[in-house]
């Protein structure tokens, strides 16, 4: 990997692409290594699940080996922008990060994220100097709009959440890379590690992802197979694959000859 190929977010600079999640792990010790396999330097959660009056204590934040990992609390459970502003409110205020992941869904069935409340939550929160990182759908003009309201990074859904279905709309995210000023980060739906080395050959900058390792039968290892499956499609992103054609093309060139 180029070590030269950083991910920037919000002044914060990143070498691992892989933003993992804490949760549905089948106990702690496997979920501390699943997390130490993966790589990654940013851990998210439901601020739900955590004891704000003490932090520091909460079993999910611990450090691994010492080392301190960038928080990205979510605002999942919301239902409304008023209910995700006061969550990630109580979040700073309680000295867990200014990073927020914005999740605000009314449909339980699909768990899609509503985007005009979304859009509120983001603009409000990006104004009251959060970093946001608001979870949204694969729409390519929200996303801008996300953008715009200042999101320090939009991360649109493959899939719905904890489907595994992979990415059902590659154009759409190619089209959300080709306009975006800031990172683009694939959060939902990813099921195994193609899906994300498609989704990083389409030039996202990071993937996010927790059911897709926590519910493996061995989390550790796919763990590390998604970890290298980021780096292998950042790689072949940045080398630049060769065109698609209609037609076959001999792999060497022949200069005429008569045989005899």
């Amino acid at each position: 990997m180029n070590h030269n190929d950083k991910l920037i977010i919000g002044g914060k600079e990143l070498n691992s692409r892989f933003f993992i999640g804490t949760g549905r792990y089948p106990n702690p010790f496997v979920q501390n290594e699943a997390i130490k396999a993966s790589g990654s330097e940013v851990l998210t959660f439901a601020i739900r699940r955590v004891n704000l009056e003490e932090p520091d204590e909460d079993a999910i934040l611990q450090h691994l080996d010492g080392q301190p990992f960038t928080y990205l609390p979510n605002t999942s459970g919301a239902n409304t922008a008023e209910e995700a502003i006061r969550i990630a409110r109580l979040a700073r205020a309680s000295g867990l990060s200014d990073w927020i992941k914005i999740e605000v869904s009314v449909n339980e069935k699909t768990l899609l994220p509503d985007p005009v409340e979304t859009l509120k939550a983001t603009e409000v929160l990006a104004n009251e100097g959060f970093t946001v990182l608001p979870y949204t759908s694969d729409d390519p003009v929200l996303c801008k709009r996300l953008e715009e309201a200042g999101a320090a990074a939009v991360m649109p859904g493959a899939a719905p959440i904890g489907t595994g279905l992979g990415i059902l709309n590659p154009y759409n995210l190619s089209l959300i890379v080709e306009e975006a000023n800031v990172p683009i980060i694939v959060d939902a739906g990813i099921g195994s590690a193609q899906d994300v080395v498609q989704a990083m050959e389409l030039g996202v900058d990071g993937i996010l992802m927790n059911t897709p390792v926590a519910k493996a039968k061995d989390p550790v290892k796919m763990a590390k197979a998604m970890k290298m499956a980021i780096e292998a499609g950042r790689m072949s992103y940045l080398a630049g694959r060769i065109p698609k054609k209609r037609y076959a093309t001999a792999s060497s060139e022949y200069k005429d000859q008569i045989l005899k």
